[in-house]
């Protein structure tokens, strides 16, 4: 049999501490989960009232192009950047990044917006 050495004794104890603070920190979470689920936590699904009210971000993108580092420096007033999508084509609506809609660019005034044309199922 051998003795564990003090620094052994010691990596133990730490590994044991972490150990005890992430279970914490878990049970922590999940409580925070539960009051935002109110009383729903036999597994019911939350009423969608509640996601309401989260902003998400809502992005339109009208094409892409690739170009190098230094046809990217080039680029000032006036320069032209040639997009992968011909003029007609919908313009992609993203939320936090994926798509979820196609439409096609309007004027608003003095802004821009889209018309949506196509929703993703």
């Amino acid at each position: 049999m051998s003795e564990d050495t003090p620094q052994e004794v010691e990596q133990d104890v730490d590994l044991e501490q972490a150990i005890d603070e992430a279970t914490e920190a878990v049970s922590v979470q999940a409580a925070r989960l539960h009051e935002i689920a109110g009383d729903n936590a036999d597994g019911e699904e939350m009423e969608l009232g509640h996601l309401l009210d989260v902003p998400v971000a809502v992005t339109v993108e009208m094409g892409q192009t690739r170009m190098t580092l230094g046809e990217l420096v080039r680029l000032g007033p006036g320069s032209l950047v040639s997009l992968d999508r011909e003029a007609h084509e919908p313009a992609d609506i993203l939320v936090n990044g994926k798509t979820v809609a196609r439409g096609e660019v309007v004027t608003i005034g003095k802004n821009y917006g889209i018309r949506i044309t196509q929703v993703e199922g």
